[in-house]
């Protein structure tokens, strides 16, 4: 039977409640606990696949193939336990089953309301992921703040919660926030007092206070918020700011708490083994010579929409003893200025993905900067298709040369749509996404960097390489370092007179983990440093390819 912890939040947004669950899954792992992690967002999109980046971030996918919201990256990374749709829960999608149930007439004309019907189904969505995983906590975030209205439907279904399962059997958590005000030089203790008087009248009792804060909280504020709060002063838990997202498990627990978690719900005491993330952290604080980046994009003014791209540079650095330099440039920035303007001195290119006509003329002067210039290049998703483009006009002499998606009457569409795709006309939900097999070439970067024959990797697009102009890019010194089993579908090319000039139609940054950097950005961050992009010592391969 799975034990269940429900992660709240008050005050304010963006307390890091996606950072606390994140945490406390690592630090129940580090136990011998089996984890799952779901995020239930209040919004009405049925996911956050057709939502701009600048407003929601980035959109992670999962294996199966959902649009996902960037904390679930953060579950995955910190728990190295993939997450599913089923881990992924919206208002919206909550809405459309129970209205489609309606049409239905599974109601048998019951008068169909919020309670019980719309939060029976979110208490069945989160029994349903403890059916599907068996593990022993699932751990469920709940987005937004207490008293946000769009909110309160998940508030009462976890609150109901307790009509089925044992006293023992839930944890709340509740992370607030602890102000600390320099006119007065005082820390403030009232706005956790009254989140927790809201989440009180909701009928929710808290079992543990996360608070969030950037002065220390002293045992007499804590005895303070203890009193008020209704929670053991062992349970004030304090989580002031770190340097580093990956510090943040080493910090909850050393205030204990998944001593107070494992207290509540009666789970057997055992050590916890977190030698390798203590090792991990260490060497972030204490990096090598920076490595400078330069990730040429087109959401910039947002720091969450490249968020698992970062890591994964991150990780590839932090695996070759290095410090990342991260230089985000604005992709029509480039188109002002020129490429060397902004490129000159960067050690790497990387261009992610995105879709849309802008910044494009952008990334691939870019490219062409990367390619010219002998500087290591990886491009993710729509990377790969400028990539493609920049070859075609440079190289192949093909005037006029685009992807269809951005000139559907273009004289050369290097990147077009595949046939099965052409009458589709809805957005959410209709691309090609989660994960693919891949067939890699011998005697290519891509073999020698994976180690393996097939790999299997996410994907989030839907236009592909025209396979009508593969012959003459074989022609002109690139090569087809991965296509789809039946060989119809490219998924990686590579620049043969080139220190390192890869391209992938996939997204590898959402197989990355701290400890263990995927093999591309590995081996970018490699060709950044002047060293051998491949040895046997160093070949890096992915669990389950």
């Amino acid at each position: 039977m799975s034990k269940f912890v429900f992660v709240t939040g008050g005050v304010v947004s963006s307390l890091g409640k996606g950072i606390v669950a994140a945490s406390l899954g690592c630090l129940l792992k580090s136990r011998g606990y089996s984890v799952s992690i779901i995020k239930l967002d209040p919004y009405l999109n049925v996911d956050p696949g057709t939502m701009s980046p600048f407003q929601h971030g980035e959109v992670f996918v999962t294996e199966d193939g959902a649009e996902t919201d960037l904390d679930l990256g953060h579950y995955e990374r910190f728990t190295d336990t993939p997450m599913s749709r089923l881990n992924s829960v919206t208002t919206g999608s909550i809405y459309q089953a129970v209205i489609n149930r309606e049409r239905r007439g599974d109601y048998n004309g019951t008068t169909v309301q919020v309670i019980p019907h719309i939060t029976a189904e979110i208490r069945t969505r989160i029994n349903r992921v403890a059916a599907h995983t068996q593990a022993d906590v699932v751990i469920t975030e709940i987005g937004g703040t207490v008293g946000d209205i769009e909110s309160l439907p998940f508030l009462e279904a976890i609150r109901e919660f307790r009509k089925d399962k044992g006293r023992h059997d839930i944890a709340y958590v509740h992370v607030t926030l602890v102000p600390f005000l320099a006119a007065s030089g005082e820390i403030k203790t009232k706005p956790t007092q009254h989140s927790v008087k809201e989440l009180r009248s909701i009928g929710i009792q808290p079992d543990v206070l996360v608070c969030r804060c950037d002065h220390p909280i002293t045992t007499a504020l804590k005895t303070k918020l203890s009193g008020f709060c209704g929670v053991p002063v062992d349970a004030v838990i304090s989580a002031q700011d770190a340097d580093t997202i990956y510090a943040v498990p080493l910090a909850l627990e050393q205030e204990g708490l998944t001593r107070e978690v494992t207290d509540t719900l009666r789970l057997e005491e055992r050590p916890g083994d977190l030698a390798g993330w203590e090792t991990m952290v260490h060497q972030l604080r204490h990096p090598g010579d920076p490595v400078r980046v330069a990730l040429v994009g087109k959401y910039v003014s947002l720091n969450d929409a490249y968020l698992s791209i970062v890591e994964a540079l991150q990780h590839a650095c932090l695996a070759q003893d290095g410090k990342l330099d991260l230089h985000v440039v604005c992709a029509e920035q480039i188109e002002q200025d020129g490429a060397a303007a902004h490129l000159e001195g960067m050690a790497a290119v990387v261009t992610p993905g995105g879709f849309g006509n802008r910044g494009i003329e952008g990334k691939v002067a870019a490219i062409r900067w990367a390619r010219e210039e002998g500087v290591p290049f990886l491009g993710l998703c729509l990377g790969m298709q400028c990539a493609v483009i920049e070859w075609a006009r440079n190289i192949a002499g093909l005037v006029g040369a685009t992807s269809a998606e951005l000139e559907p009457a273009a004289t050369h569409p290097v990147i077009h749509l595949l046939p099965e795709q052409e009458d589709v006309v809805d957005l959410g939900g209709t691309m090609r996404l989660g994960v693919y097999p891949c067939r890699l070439m011998p005697n290519t970067i891509s073999h020698k960097l994976y180690g393996e024959d097939v790999i299997y990797e996410r994907h989030r697009h839907r236009y592909e390489f025209n396979n009508a102009y593969r012959n003459l890019f074989l022609e002109s010194g690139y090569r087809v370092g991965g296509c789809s089993p039946d060989g119809r579908l490219v998924e990686l090319i590579e620049y043969k007179d080139h220190p390192f000039f890869l391209a992938c139609q996939y997204h590898p940054e959402f197989r990355s983990r701290p400890g263990r950097a995927h093999p591309l950005f590995s081996g970018l961050i490699r060709a950044a440093q002047g060293v051998p992009i491949v040895d046997e010592a160093t070949t890096a391969m992915l669990p389950g390819s």
